[in-house]
């Protein structure tokens, strides 16, 4: 059977179609420099006189740091850009105030075309459980993402729609936050990924200084564990 000029071309195209037609995953991050790693320091105790015979009522209050959690914040920066598979650069586009997410998770590999929000009520227990959380610890997983407000954002050519996943608003300079920091919980099918959405524009962080992103991500530190856990890095610019 012989085929005309228009069959052929149409074919083509097609083909040509179907090899553009796939989903843009994020990247794992080309570097990372730790610029500085701190914890809280303990206050001095306060003393209180002790005299036979009295009794003395006392109205405590004290911080502790949090076993369960490691913090990450930073800036982003990097480029949009049209290459092949051997990375050879077409053409790429500066970002200078980039848009987009930063993913942190454990596997180091992401089935990204699985992605979607993180159901509590079929993983949740086996998350706190993998971490040594108990489930009356007030700083558990839904204590600290016990909110399901964030914005639309795309994993993936993914649509994550707004207000969908389980979500927390990480501290600004105020102390606080209900409009900054977004981060969100997602799901691979294997893992959790930590995912921060990227701040447009200046906004100052936890520490008063201007950050691109902030971010929790789970760390066992209960008891005598002492071993870290390595978080693989992914973003995703637009």
């Amino acid at each position: 059977m012989k085929l005309g000029v228009k069959s052929i071309l149409a074919m083509v195209l097609i083909l040509v179609s179907v090899s553009l037609a796939f989903a843009v995953e994020p990247f794992g991050v080309e570097n990372i420099n730790v610029e500085n790693s701190s914890k809280s320091t303990s206050d001095d105790p306060v003393g209180v006189p002790a005299q036979a015979g009295n009794v003395t009522e006392l109205n405590i209050f004290g911080y502790s740091t949090t076993q369960a959690w490691q913090g990450y914040f930073g800036n982003v920066s990097g480029t949009i850009q049209l290459a092949d598979s051997s990375d050879n650069i077409m053409y790429n586009w500066s970002v200078a105030d980039p848009e987009g997410e930063i993913y942190a998770t454990r596997q180091p590999s992401v089935s990204w075309e699985s992605v979607d929000c993180f159901n509590w009520s079929e993983n949740g227990s086996w998350l706190e459980s993998d971490f040594n959380i108990a489930a009356n610890d007030v700083d558990g997983v839904d204590e600290t993402f016990n909110s399901y407000s964030h914005p639309v954002f795309y994993t993936n050519n993914l649509e994550i729609s707004q207000d969908t996943c389980m979500s927390t608003n990480v501290f600004d300079s105020t102390g606080g936050s209900t409009n900054n920091f977004y981060e969100v919980l997602l799901w691979d099918g294997v893992d959790v990924i930590f995912t921060s959405v990227l701040e447009e524009g200046s906004v100052l962080g936890f520490d008063g200084k201007d950050h691109d992103f902030e971010m929790l991500v789970l760390e066992d530190g209960h008891g005598t564990d002492t071993e870290v856990t390595d978080y693989y890095f992914y973003v995703e610019l637009q």
